[in-house]
């Protein structure tokens, strides 16, 4: 699994139109996507699944608005029932050729997050479900896997949660040493970094892409929360703790970043999981989720001083986060066979 910063094919999403998902917000989360696609649409394919012609031809009018080049979007008439393709999307691997590389993806068991949500079990082995991919050798690990749940850095090191793969509600007859075989044997690395939990008001059990996130082989940021009396702040303190003793698979250490958190963002009096460190790194930019919080700002600028050829631009996921995710929840990369 090459990491996010590799070239892009393209982005993968799912059109949102779920109102369990995004009460009285559908509409709003819809005008996210759209801006989210203008964006990414500038530099890389987009491959957007929708349930139907009628869907198509509606999305189609609307990106017109946002000049939207129509050869820039591929659709996919494929039905779902909620938008995270994170997790239950493709996970695309290269194989390493001369000049150019032969792709694959792993189609990893998805069970709507320890079964958390029945009827969302229906999104479980979509990519098989996509014609684009009917050519496309594929991997069937047998295993439950989000995608929210690992971060790769391309060089044999992956981070995950203790809270989430470790979690009964997965895979309960595989221990720790077998789940890391598999990580291993599917993902191609060698080096696997536990952090212990998430954050709060994750319903995934602690996916990693809300805590640390790999932003180069040896660099990796990690979420913080000033505040001691947060329920975030001594959860934050010991994954920071955790990777400032990580080492890499050579067993040099990483350099490790810290990003602020975005306060509490509330929604029908509970938590939502609103942090910076689901950003989404596309070709020659990544996209951050802000808040309208004072350190919106910070993370943007944090993260550009990180990826220095690439511009950083916060998006507004209010709405999004009342799903319990943001943009890299909802967009799944696809790795160039050749540079772009």
């Amino acid at each position: 699994m090459p990491p996010e910063w590799h070239s892009h094919e393209s982005t993968w999403l799912a059109w949102p139109k779920d109102p369990l998902t995004w009460p009285n917000r559908v509409a709003a989360v819809q005008e996210v996507f759209l801006r989210v696609i203008a964006l990414l649409a500038r530099n890389e394919h987009i491959d957007l699944l929708v349930d139907n012609k009628t869907t198509r031809n509606h999305v189609e009018e609307r990106l017109r608005a946002y000049l939207v080049s129509r050869g820039s979007v591929r659709f996919h008439e494929v039905a779902t029932v909620d938008s995270w393709i994170r997790d239950y999307g493709p996970n695309f691997l290269l194989r390493r050729l001369n000049s150019t590389a032969e792709i694959a993806y792993n189609n990893w068991k998805f069970n709507a997050w320890g079964q958390k949500y029945q009827e969302l079990m229906a999104d479980n082995g979509i990519a098989r479900r996509i014609p684009a991919l009917r050519e496309v050798r594929f991997f069937q690990p047998g295993m439950v896997l989000e995608g929210g749940s690992i971060d790769v850095n391309g060089d044999g090191s992956l981070l995950t949660t203790e809270q989430c793969l470790l979690n009964l509600n997965r895979n309960p007859g595989l221990s720790r040493a077998a789940i890391e075989k598999m990580l291993c044997d599917y993902l191609g690395v060698v080096n696997v970094i536990w952090l212990e939990k998430g954050v709060a008001g994750d319903d995934t059990d602690g996916h990693v892409d809300d805590i640390a996130r790999f932003v180069s082989n040896n660099t990796v940021v990690c979420a913080i929360e000033e505040d001691p009396q947060d329920e975030n702040y001594a959860p934050l303190q010991d994954c920071l703790r955790r990777l400032q003793l990580a080492t890499n698979r050579r067993g040099a250490q990483f350099t490790v970043v810290t990003l602020p958190m975005p306060g509490r963002v509330e929604g029908d009096g509970q938590r939502l999981p609103a942090s910076y460190a689901n950003f989404y790194i596309a070709n020659q930019i990544v996209l951050v989720p802000v808040f309208g919080h004072r350190n919106d700002q910070k993370a943007v600028d944090i993260l550009q001083s990180l990826f220095p050829t690439r511009v950083v631009l916060g998006v507004h996921c209010e709405p999004l986060v009342w799903g319990m995710g943001t943009l890299h929840c909802v967009t799944q990369q696809q790795p160039a066979a050749v540079a772009r």
